[in-house]
């Protein structure tokens, strides 16, 4: 039996970056816990991450990107991408399963295991078992409606809870005013 959790989704709109995630946790059918928290503050609330996959390989990921970030203090674009590269290289880290999308006041990345950074063009990024259906959602609604970040994120999430079986739960959202 596997362990799936979760759908993290974050929109850059205009002077506001978000972030959220839902709560629920699921080990094959079942779903053990619907308020697990998947977002977390770094840097004194400067920088906001939103992690998908296993919990604990997640929570070794972010402590690690926390490292970084106080070897790079401002510099999330430089922290993500040393991770990227000592997640890749590294023999025990190359086994992790998880994704981190991380944010500040001016970048939105997604960082992989596979040595991925990558920045959205439309501000746009989902990761778990429903980031693509809340993609579709909160493209649709930045396009067609007058919400702020944190309301995408909010009905993004709600969207692909209605889709996907392994999303579901409390949504917690966080956001940052931009420069």
């Amino acid at each position: 039996m596997r362990i799936h959790a979760t759908t993290i989704l974050s929109v850059r709109i205009g002077t506001q970056v978000a972030i959220g995630g839902d709560g629920q946790v699921t080990l094959d059918t079942t779903i053990l816990k619907s308020d697990a928290c998947k977002i977390r503050k770094l840097c004194g609330g400067s920088v906001i991450v939103g992690f998908a996959g296993g919990a604990a390989d997640a929570f070794a990921l972010m402590e690690r990107f926390e490292t970084k970030l106080k070897d790079h203090p401002a510099n999330l674009p430089r922290a993500a991408t040393d991770l990227a590269k000592e997640w890749r290289s590294d023999r025990a880290l190359r086994r992790l399963e998880a994704l981190l999308i991380a944010v500040d006041r001016q970048h939105s990345l997604l960082v992989s295991g596979t040595g991925d950074v990558i920045q959205p063009s439309d501000g746009i990024l989902g990761i778990g078992s429903g980031g693509n259906y809340a993609i579709a959602a909160a493209r649709a609604l930045v396009r067609h409606c007058k919400l702020t970040a944190s309301e995408v994120v909010q009905e993004g999430l709600r969207v692909a809870s209605e889709l996907d079986i392994y999303s579901g739960g409390q949504i917690v959202v966080e956001s940052l005013e931009v420069i």
